[in-house]
């Protein structure tokens, strides 16, 4: 069963960076895309960023020029650097996964990552 594994949430002061990670296992045989998600306390979840097969990459405004996803697909990981964070990128943090593994089509979530952004 394909299982993401996020890691790299934490506290850091307004200014700092974080990097999160999420890797999915199993044995993907195609991916459509992977991206990085995030939810407020009484907000909607929404995109942050996301990252193609072909490797191309969309991002919300909030993110661009601040944020880069990458991915490495050798290990079927991919990454979120955020630099120079603000307080309202405070949110949980959730990895998406699109993608086709030997045991059929997949789209799904990680477990969520928390990441606090303090003034």
């Amino acid at each position: 069963q394909e299982q993401l594994v996020e890691s790299g949430g934490g506290l850091v002061q307004a200014g700092g960076s974080l990097r999160l990670s999420c890797a999915a296992s199993g044995s993907m045989v195609r991916l459509v895309s992977m991206g990085w998600y995030r939810q407020a306390p009484g907000k909607q979840r929404e995109l942050v960023a996301s990252i193609t097969s072909g490797g191309s990459t969309n991002y919300a405004d909030s993110a661009k020029g601040r944020f880069t996803i990458s991915r490495d697909n050798a290990k079927n990981t991919v990454h979120l650097q955020m630099n120079n964070l603000k307080p309202e990128d405070t949110a949980v943090y959730y990895c998406n996964v699109n993608a086709m593994f030997t045991a059929g089509r997949y789209n799904g979530w990680g477990q969520g990552t928390q990441v606090t952004v303090s003034s």
